[in-house]
């Protein structure tokens, strides 16, 4: 099956592309999508963006689409990045300003009040109709500094405890068998019909 990943991430796609290598799925950016109306992602929820997104982008695609709405929540901070993981520093910030903010906004929490979980939803939609909606979640805490060279976004300070390294630590493989993107991508591979196989 062949799914056009809605999004201009490139760690995305790059994730994207190796969990799918390994299910016999391929995942390859859709078309001119720097060059489509941007999509809004407004709404209030992980969920509702993901789908969102892959209903409004397989208008223009001659296939399945592929979209995610993913994040950072940490309870101590109301929840905060949340949705708005992408644009919590403002527009235009860098992944390094994004997770320096963070920290500031982590000062003087200790232990428990720096448990967080990464969140990821994905959904599947072709020809403006949803096909599959799967989520999962990963937990750990926020480190007191950045740590690793791997991953992208707020992976240098999230420390996965059942490894006891950050994300930007880990190996690829260790990231995509453990990760809230990687899981939530497994479980939409058993959802969706892989009848749509990718040309030879």
């Amino acid at each position: 099956m062949r799914l056009f990943l809605a999004s201009s991430n490139a760690g995305k796609l790059a994730e994207y592309m190796e969990l799918a290598r390994r299910s016999g799925v391929s995942v390859e950016l859709l078309p001119r999508f720097g060059e489509l109306p941007a999509f809004e992602e407004t709404a209030p929820t992980f969920a509702e963006n993901s789908a969102g997104k892959a209903l409004y982008y397989s208008r223009f695609a001659d296939g399945a689409v592929l979209a995610d709405d993913s994040g950072l929540v940490v309870p101590a901070l109301g929840g905060a990045p949340g949705v708005h993981s992408a644009r919590y520093a403002g527009p235009g910030a860098t992944d390094a300003d994004r997770v320096q903010k963070l920290l500031r906004e982590m000062r003087g929490k200790e232990g428990a009040e720096r448990r967080a979980r990464f969140v990821c939803v994905t959904a599947v939609a072709q020809a403006g109709r949803a096909i599959a909606v799967a989520s999962d979640m990963a937990h750990g805490l926020i480190t007191e500094a950045p740590r690793g060279a791997g991953g992208f976004g707020y992976d240098p300070v999230f420390l996965f405890e059942g490894l006891g390294r950050t994300y930007a630590e880990l190996t690829r493989d260790e990231k995509n068998a453990y990760s809230h993107r990687g899981k939530s991508f497994s479980k939409l591979l058993y959802m969706i019909p892989l009848d749509n196989p990718a040309p030879s």
